[in-house]
């Protein structure tokens, strides 16, 4: 399964989505699809607790200064967020965390082993000794031998490299990085029947994804600068074990420029250029998007105004087509620490093979490629600190949407997915909210749950969606020697059908609990344990495809 942090501090139980496999579903006439695309890296050395995870915007500052004009930079597309189908709870690789104690060791190595043959291997060098150049590089391996289906017919694996350098001037910041990512599994969702032919070759389920990116950027370092900005580019290559691939070169462009105090201007541009090979399509794909938007902010409100520009094209479906949307966004602060929201904005969101491949890994060749028109999304809510260390924050969202996705399972084969599409209009109610408690240094819990409602007009239903979404995830640190993170994660509400049977599933509510500890045993060297999936419930995320009951993960870090 695809090995990705949930939440900042959520430890990952290593489990995958699988199930026992049944005959085969016949495919829909009508598909849509969400984008979903992510870029996680994975970097925390420090043992500080992690900031609160906020659901929505900051709560702006009455005041503005420099470092509200100071921009958020995203290299990778933005996501679609709505009624989001992954859950990836894994193993979590233990916490490169030390007590604040002098010397500071910046390198580690790290080893650990727990059931299903699952083995940690990890490892961080990094140079900061040199004027004004750092540079830095990791290697992470992380794999189960067995599997919850049939041993070795459900292993995976994922490894991956990074190396960074950066260069740091008086006016500006150099980075460059280089990665690569090898993720292996199996398409395990067969049915226990097929297994038993004699035709049955365990070789033809395997699978294997090689990606790898290079990225290149520079952004403003000074902040007495009146304008502030970041250009980056970066050129990713994806294959898998079938000869499929996808070569997506990405540029993004932020600037900020400070007309008076109350009064910052803002432009963000990004440029996509993709080529997706699958056997015999060869599908050309690109994006292009400008977003200017005016920023006031007063001792009471703050107003976002600006448009979204952006054109798609794609030679293989003949489609180039440009649409705007408005950005409108107001926030008030009606009592101190208190503050009511509302806006409307609107986009077109990737859908490639990579970010697809990132929510369900167990697609089929040839999936159809489709991007996500959000028309238009109309949301309100109020966020705040109420004191005594709590926060809260609830939002409402009613958006509209053309080709929205789900995955289901193919026909007729349904060990492997296909992504489906609502040509026409889908109406998508979200309500969320989030309840946040942190003791400074010591302690920090939040919960958050999403509620969503899809009003699909070809679809029959928004297969392989949740209908409810939480989670919980708590941290603890004792001492500066103990930290311990614990969360619980529930989905509910998550249907697919069988379309050669007919049968429509509504799979089993989603319990995920786990445990991390890191005791650190000296100045240099520290233990962990990891306990995933506490309640052993092999779910199914994906229909057919089960995930490891409970298991666990224990080893020793060494900082040097």
């Amino acid at each position: 399964m695809t090995l990705r942090p949930l939440l900042t501090l959520s430890l990952f139980s290593w489990s995958t989505v699988l199930f026992a496999q049944q005959p085969k579903p016949t495919r829909p006439v009508k598909e849509g699809e969400v984008d979903n695309q992510e870029i996680t890296v994975e970097k925390s050395r420090k043992i500080d607790l992690p900031p609160a995870n906020r659901i929505f915007n900051k709560i702006p500052s009455i005041k503005q200064s420099v470092e509200q004009r100071k921009l958020t930079y995203e290299f990778e597309d933005r996501k679609l967020t709505i009624g989001d189908p992954k859950i990836t709870p894994g193993v979590l690789a233990p916490t490169t965390a030390k007590p604040d104690e002098t010397p500071a060791y910046n390198n580690y190595v790290k080893l650990g082993a727990g059931n299903y043959s699952s083995f940690l291997g990890e490892g961080f060098v990094g140079i900061n000794n040199l004027s004004n150049l750092a540079l830095e590089g990791s290697i992470r391996h992380l794999s189960s031998g067995i599997g919850p289906v049939d041993g070795k017919n459900s292993a995976q694996s994922d490894t991956r490299l990074r190396v960074t350098g950066k260069y740091l001037a008086d006016a500006f910041k150099l980075q460059a990085d280089l990665g690569f990512d090898r993720n292996t599994y199996n398409f395990y969702g067969y049915s226990r029947e097929y297994a038993a032919q004699p035709t049955f070759d365990p070789d033809l389920i395997k699978q294997r994804l090689n990606t790898i990116n290079v990225k290149l950027g520079i952004e403003n370092a000074n902040s007495d600068n009146a304008i502030d900005y970041s250009l980056r580019t970066g050129i990713t290559s994806l294959r898998d074990r079938f000869n499929a691939s996808e070569t997506d070169w990405a540029t993004n462009f932020n600037a900020s420029l400070g007309l008076t105090d109350e009064l910052i201007a803002l432009v963000s541009a990004d440029a996509f250029v993709t080529q997706r090979t699958d056997g015999s399509i060869i599908d050309n794909r690109n994006l292009f998007r400008v977003k200017p938007t005016f920023k006031y902010t007063s001792s009471l409100f703050t107003i976002t105004g600006g448009i979204n520009v952006a054109n798609q094209t794609d030679q293989r479906q003949g489609i180039n087509d440009t649409r705007a949307f408005p950005v409108v966004d107001i926030d008030v602060a009606p009592i101190t620490n208190i503050h009511v929201f509302a806006g409307i904005d609107g986009d077109i969101n990737r859908n490639t093979l990579r970010s697809l491949l990132s929510e369900n890994k167990w697609l089929a060749p040839q999936v159809l490629l489709v991007n996500t028109v959000k028309s238009w999304d109309i949301y309100a809510g109020s966020k705040g600190n109420v004191g005594g260390g709590f926060s809260y924050e609830g939002k409402v969202s009613y958006a509209r949407y053309r080709n929205f996705s789900a995955f289901n399972n193919t026909n007729p084969d349904t060990t492997k997915f296909f992504v489906l599409y609502d040509g026409g209009v889908s109406n998508v109610l979200t309500i969320s909210g989030q309840l946040a408690y942190a003791q400074k240094d010591k302690f920090r819990s939040t919960l958050k749950a999403d509620v969503f409602n899809y009003g699909l007009e070809r679809l029959e239903q928004a297969w392989g969606r949740p209908q409810v979404a939480a989670t919980w995830t708590n941290s603890y640190i004792l001492n500066k020697k103990l930290f311990v993170t614990a969360d619980l994660y529930f989905y509910q509400g998550i249907k697919n059908k069988n379309f050669t049977t007919g049968v429509v599933y509504t799979l089993k509510p989603i319990y995920d609990a786990n445990v991390k500890i890191d005791y650190f045993l000296g100045k240099q060297v520290s233990a962990f344990v990891s306990l995933n999936n506490i309640f052993g419930q092999n779910y199914q995320r994906y229909l057919y495809y089960q995930t490891q009951g409970l298991n666990f993960l224990g080893g020793i870090s060494y900082s040097f």
